[in-house]
């Protein structure tokens, strides 16, 4: 800018370096009011605002670290100032000229300066190969990030290779950026799922890809393995709602995982039966050649030849895909064997009939309801006023497949009768007679009915599959009334501490995998089947459960296996109502059974007290016993956990909360999650299929499963609440990130500074230069570094008296040049386990305003942390 005559006869205003000079000074008062003032004054004053702007950030550099700065404050009040002065707006070749000098300082500027410099300046009209150009420019100096950024704020990904902009980011752990830079452009989401995809085939080498770029900074080539790879694409098709068939090798990879859970569940656990087995077998495997190559090798571990031969046969593989004593078995393969195979399965089913409950109806009284003629009857005896009713629901089981479960049968059970709704076909043929509103409409008036009792169990689960299987029952749990969840019940059983025997029931509990009478281990009863075997004397056989729901026509165990797990609801009730008290229940039952459905162990809600009719008609009068409460608060040093090796991100942020958080490495099974758990009184975080097995390994509520979809922040939340625990402004990093340790030794800047610089000095002898409990610090006394204490009604954030662990060294090399100079930090924070070293910066601040709507603030918390 020409600067011509005497800038003394001029106000200071309209010398942008001596206005920047005013606009320092206020800065580093903390005058903010009249700073405010003096930019618009100052800018008014200014021949070229625009150009202003640039000679004040061409001549400091204070805007270049993170956070606010005076250069972002000045930029975002001329970009306000701007909107009431639209006159100084340039165009043409000046503009152009401003845009050259922006681009210049865009390549150092931090993010938060990008927006109002891409404002003012109108950068996104500039000529579009220039603005590939710079980016180019960023990317091959390996400013990965920053190319990226700049490239979402001027929409220029549809010009961009999304393999090479999206790989160094993922090498840098920078998922969310990622997800930013395709979130508007489905094409590169598809693109991108592609590409993860094919890192993920067998003989793929990830580290091939990373040697193309240069200049890495935090990559661990062992984080981005095929097992996160898996996760984040199908978070990815979660998010985006992307075609699966798009990532084939995840998809096969899941499939395989199946498998193995399938052979699993019918040859360990013995817990599915052969043809249930069998038929998930073979929609899992279907008609591809690697999936059942997988199978003949499983099949050849598990079962004998004959087994193997005869799936081989079943999938038509060719002779080529076959071990050579399969084949020879395919050609010996005869028909008594499979007579012989059906017999044992009869006589197995047999002996069963002494083991399990049994349905006290004749066949002839289930009734499998295909169309809508036949609903005429169950509308008549179901909605009849002072019904009672058993209600289940059966869906084909996910797998761990993206998306919720869909409603395959709904069973409703009435005195001597059970009614199986075909919801698919009803609903095909309802959507074909433009009838849609029918069934929803029977259900509705089924749920919304106070004058008839619905008995269910976690039924709370069931409506939001019912929900996902028909919109228009969303809502269904704000409708319900007189619903009655069994679920209550079991978990006030499972407390109780009564003598079955005194009250009169005699009830034969099978101890963890403890023989029956057909020679085989039974796994422990759990769920409903318990609650049945609480009070009914047998379990419910759950053989079954794990059918496949949606295939047609049912298997005739399929449907007497869906009546019994409706009809078995309301000879429990009856038993319960007739005789509670010999089960340790109140003589009315009000606590127990209560009006809303209850939520599952994962999601406990408070439950209300109601009146609730009895079978006879009758309502159970209320009592003075409590109902249950959600758990006592509780603080982050009280509440320990293991986390499962999906959910380090979760780990990580709850360690950053003051949790006292184990986390799983990537090579470890997930069982051992429940063993750290019993010898350390830790609650496991899992998500997924293991959660199942590990929930039967420890105590009730000492496991919990948690959004998969979610990201680590939300997953957070989530347990936060789910366990009431109550974070503070102390929490927040009272633990190390690294280590998990909790104490810290608090040296001063200077000391700090000496021990740097010593460091330095001895990398020459090959010593550390840095304390540790066995080496005196430095400089001789060890009074420079007083330890820090949290003592209580303390307002530090740090760890008790201690010193060093064993040898451990401070890792002071660790720390950027330039901390040190900051005139703002006075101490450093050194763990005394792994010896990292910390100090406050802005990331407590961005920390406190995510967990803003958890934090438990006291008064003085409050303001030290304003006047922070």
């Amino acid at each position: 800018m020409s600067q011509e005559g005497n800038s003394s006869d001029r106000p200071a205003g309209q010398d942008p370096l001596l206005l920047l000079k005013t606009l320092q000074l206020l800065w580093t008062k903390k005058e903010m009011k009249k700073l405010k003032e003096e930019i618009r004054r100052g800018f008014a004053g200014l021949e070229d605002p625009l150009a202003g702007l640039l000679d004040m950030l061409e001549s400091s550099s204070d805007w270049k670290g993170k956070g606010h700065s005076l250069g972002y404050y000045i930029s975002s009040e001329l970009q306000l100032w701007m909107k009431e002065h639209p006159a100084v707006q340039q165009s043409g070749t000046k503009l152009k000229k401003l845009q050259a000098r922006a681009f210049r300082i865009l390549e150092q500027c931090p993010a938060n300066l990008l927006d109002p410099l891409i404002s003012i300046y109108q950068l996104h009209t500039a000529d579009r190969n220039y603005l590939l150009g710079h980016v180019s420019h960023l990317y091959h100096r390996g400013d990965y990030k920053e190319a990226a950024i700049l490239s979402i704020k001027l929409k220029l990904q549809p010009d961009q290779d999304v393999e090479k902009m999206c790989a160094p980011l993922l090498f840098q752990d920078k998922i969310n950026l990622v997800e930013d830079y395709v979130g508007e452009h489905p094409e590169l989401q598809c693109r991108l799922i592609q590409i993860l995809d094919t890192w993920c085939e067998p003989d793929f080498n990830i580290r091939d890809v990373a040697r193309q770029y240069q200049g890495l900074s935090r990559y661990k080539p062992d984080k981005l393995n095929r097992k996160m790879l898996s996760k984040l694409i199908f978070r990815l098709l979660d998010r985006f709602n992307v075609d699966p068939a798009l990532c084939p090798n995840v998809i096969n990879q899941r499939h395989l995982r199946t498998l193995n859970y399938l052979f699993y569940k019918r040859f360990v656990e013995k817990t599915m039966t052969q043809e249930n087995w069998a038929d998930h077998v073979q929609s899992t495997v279907g008609e591809n050649r690697w999936l059942q190559g997988h199978l003949m090798e499983l099949l050849l571990r598990h079962c004998d030849l004959s087994t193997a031969a005869r799936w081989a046969q079943r999938c038509n593989l060719p002779e080529e895909m076959l071990p050579s004593e399969v084949a020879d078995e395919l050609q010996k393969l005869e028909m008594q064997e499979r007579v012989e195979e059906t017999t044992k399965e009869e006589n197995y089913k047999e002996v069963k009939k002494k083991d399990y409950y049994q349905l006290p109806i004749p066949r002839a009284n289930i009734h499998l309801l295909q169309n809508w003629d036949e609903m005429m009857q169950c509308w008549e005896k179901v909605l009849k006023p002072g019904q009672v009713v058993g209600i289940d629901m059966e869906w084909r089981p996910s797998f761990g497949m993206v998306g919720k479960p869909r409603v395959s049968l709904l069973q409703l059970a009435v005195r001597d009768e059970v009614f199986l709704l075909d919801l698919p076909r009803l609903l095909e043929q309802a959507e074909l007679k433009d009838e849609k509103e029918k069934l929803p409409h029977f259900i509705q008036m089924l749920y919304s009915n106070a004058a008839i009792t619905k008995l269910g169990y976690g039924m709370s689960g069931d409506l939001s599959s019912l929900a996902a299987t028909c919109s228009a029952l969303k809502g269904m749990d704000k409708q319900s009334q007189s619903v009655v969840d069994l679920l209550t019940i079991d978990k006030l059983l499972q407390k109780s501490s009564i003598d079955w025997k005194k009250g009169g029931l005699r009830v034969d509990v099978l101890p963890p995998e403890q023989s029956c009478e057909d020679g085989e281990l039974r796994q422990p009863e759990k769920g409903l089947s318990l609650l049945v075997q609480h009070v009914l004397g047998k379990p419910l056989d759950k053989t079954e459960q794990m059918s496949n729901w949606e295939k047609r026509p049912l298997r005739e165990e399929q449907i007497l296996y869906a009546a019994s797990d409706a009809y078995c609801l309301l000879e429990v009730y009856e038993k319960l109502c007739k005789d509670p008290e010999s089960f340790g229940l109140s003589s009315d039952l009000t606590e127990s059974l209560v009006r809303k459905p209850s939520v599952k162990p994962r999601a406990k809600k408070h439950l209300n007290k109601q009146e609730v009719p009895s079978p006879s008609g009758q309502q159970c009068k209320g009592s003075d016993r409590e109902t249950p409460r959600p758990p006592a608060p509780i603080s982050p040093k009280e509440f320990s956990v293991v986390c499962d090796n999906m959910l380090q991100g979760l780990g990580r942020y709850l360690r950053c909360l003051g949790v006292d958080v184990r986390m799983l490495e990537n090579e470890d099974d997930h069982r051992k999650a429940a063993e750290i758990a019993r010898q350390e009184g830790r609650v496991i975080l899992t998500s997924g299929l293991p959660f199942q097995t590990l929930q039967s390994q420890v105590g009730e509520g000492r496991c919990f499963s948690v959004n998969c979809s979610g990201k680590a922040k939300e997953q957070a939340l989530q347990v936060l609440r789910h366990f009431n625990v109550r974070v503070t402004l102390a929490d927040i990093f009272s633990r190390c990130q690294v280590c998990n340790c909790d104490k810290y030794l608090k040296v001063p800047k200077e000391r700090m500074r000496q021990l740097v610089e010593g460091s330095r000095r001895s990398m020459g002898d090959g010593s550390s230069g840095c304390p540790t409990s066995d080496q005196e610090p430095p400089g001789r006394t060890c009074s420079a570094a007083q330890p820090s204490s949290t003592a209580p009604g303390s307002t530090g954030p740090w760890g008790a008296d201690v010193g060093l662990v064993g040898s451990t060294a401070l890792q002071v090399a660790a720390i950027p040049p330039g901390v040190l100079d900051k005139a703002e930090l006075t101490d450093f924070y050194c763990c005394t386990r792994c010896g990292k070293v910390f100090w406050e910066g802005s990331h407590f601040g961005r920390v406190v305003s995510q967990f803003q709507d958890i934090l438990v603030t006291t008064g003085d918390e409050q303001r030290i942390y304003e006047l922070n």
